[in-house]
């Protein structure tokens, strides 16, 4: 079981999404059964931001003074996700926080493309995931494409 958290911090996300909260339950509800998960109950927040905040975020955490269209701030690391051995308790994965304007397009098709793209990217992040070197972000793609898969 996947259990997702949506703040909706910017209306502007209002305009592509009518409502963000069930529009991303339902593309987690489409991957939540994926072998990643290995059917253990995890939660995790997405907050719809906007530049300013995200700008801040970056500076503060990750020492770049400039705005981003993503970031994932995991509760948990990889090796400790795996050593969690229960079904019955909820694990919290952490936060995803993804800039409305590094999304701006006039299409609501493309709109919604890149923010499966990144709930997907940011989600895998919070499983301790990176792309940091070759290998690692080998790993990351081949689980990324596989989710993206059932999230169409």
């Amino acid at each position: 079981m996947l259990k997702i958290n949506v703040i909706v911090e910017d209306i502007n996300w209002l305009r592509f999404l009518n409502n963000p909260n069930i529009y991303l339950k339902q593309k987690i509800k489409k991957i939540q059964n994926d072998k990643f998960f290995k059917k253990k109950n995890y939660s995790f927040s997405i907050k719809l931001s906007d530049e300013k905040e995200i700008k801040l975020l970056n500076k503060k955490f990750r020492k770049k003074n400039k705005s981003t269209d993503i970031l994932s701030f995991p509760q948990q690391s990889k090796k400790k996700l795996k050593k969690i051995s229960t079904l019955t308790q909820e694990i919290y994965l952490g936060d995803i926080i993804i800039n409305f304007k590094k999304m701006t397009t006039s299409s609501k098709i493309l709109f919604k493309n890149h923010l499966k793209i990144l709930l997907v990217h940011g989600l895998v992040h919070l499983f301790g995931y990176d792309h940091k070197k070759e290998s690692s972000y080998k790993k990351m793609h081949l689980i990324e494409n596989r989710l993206l898969k059932k999230i169409k």
